[in-house]
Formats: C-alpha cells, sequence, structure tokens
C-alpha cells in the first residue's frame, strides 16, 4: 500500500493555467429519457455518462451541426 508523506513541498508548485478553461460545471434540465439513454450507454462503455453527454456535444460543435427544430 502506498503510504502518503507527512509533509509535501508545494513552495515551486504551479496553478495550471488551462484548468478553469477546462470544463465549467453548470445545471441543465434533461427529460429522464435522455438521462436514461446516456446512462446505458455509459454501462455499455464504461464512461462515466455525464462524460459522454459532453463529448456528444463536442461532436456537434466540432462538426458545426445545426439544430432543426420543429414544434408540433
Amino acid at each position: 500500500m502506498n503510504e502518503m508523506r507527512d509533509e509535501y513541498d508545494f513552495s515551486q508548485a504551479r496553478k495550471n493555467p488551462y484548468a478553469k478553461q477546462l470544463k465549467k460545471q453548470i445545471t441543465i434540465n434533461l427529460d429522464i429519457e435522455t438521462i436514461d439513454y446516456f446512462k446505458a450507454q455509459s454501462s455499455a462503455s464504461r464512461i462515466p455518462y455525464q462524460t459522454l453527454i459532453n463529448l456528444y456535444l463536442s461532436d456537434c460543435v466540432a462538426n458545426n451541426r445545426q439544430l432543426k427544430v420543429s414544434w408540433q
């Protein structure tokens, strides 16, 4: 078992300058069916469902997908 040291020297440490740019926590309302879909995909792929949602949305951005909304 790895044991932690009693003391670490962080005097020369630097903050990650990109940390704030990497992710931003938000609150979003999703349909139960949507969450269940991504949770099922998560179980199959062993990737956390929130990561899968982010990957899907990032793919939409990267491919400049345009929404086609039709109200009935």
